[in-house]
């Protein structure tokens, strides 16, 4: 898939599926995930993305530390309900990365991998997610606040050109480029940033 090259920049995550192991699908059941797979999966790049993305992996650094994380073995937890604003597009890619599902994932082999009831809304938590490890209980809460990178101020008026109709094709590749512009800062430039990746160990 042609993409903007900052996608290759984008530090990857590197998970253990045990399930992928067990079913021949991995090598030791190691997976390595890139931003251009949580762009695949939402079809588009964008900050939400680009957050849902972000916050994952940083998640799991804080949860795991050096060792690598364990998907399906990841419960997370949305303080919002499933179709608010865009909790649902950010509980796709936190899905994909996790494995955590709802009712309607895997259900698992021999009482072994069951993926369900990992992904759960409506919770009571402090910040926008939880991420809590299934085998020690450890976690984190999260919060992505993207809001704090903005792009360029002329976008606003760009994209309204363009949602009516009224951008030319020039005007159209200008903005496209405005608005990978602002998400190639939230995950390059600010990718480290702890004021727009919030996390904190739960008690």
């Amino acid at each position: 898939m042609p993409h903007p090259e900052f996608f290759d920049a984008v530090p990857r995550l590197r998970m253990r599926d045990p399930l992928a192991q067990f079913l021949g699908a991995a090598d030791d059941g190691v997976i390595e995930y890139g931003y251009g797979d949580a762009v695949r999966l939402a079809g588009h790049s964008c900050p939400t993305v680009a957050g849902a993305y972000g916050l994952t992996r940083h998640a799991l650094r804080a949860l795991y530390g050096a060792d690598l994380p364990q998907r399906g073995a990841i419960r997370v937890e949305f303080r919002e309900d499933r179709t608010a604003g865009v909790t649902g597009v950010i509980a796709n890619v936190v899905s994909l990365l996790t494995g955590a599902a709802g009712d309607t994932g895997f259900k698992g082999l021999g009482g072994r991998f069951d993926r369900r009831n990992l992904l759960v809304f409506n919770a009571d938590v402090p910040l926008e997610i939880r991420f809590t490890r299934t085998d020690t209980g450890a976690r984190v809460d999260a919060a992505a606040h993207v809001r704090l990178v903005p792009g360029d101020p002329e976008m606003p008026a760009l994209l309204q050109r363009c949602l009516t109709g009224q951008a030319g094709p020039e005007e159209a590749l200008r903005f496209g480029a405005m608005w990978q512009e602002r998400v190639r800062r939230i995950l390059i430039e600010h990718g480290e940033d702890p004021a727009v990746f919030v996390v904190r160990a739960g008690p």
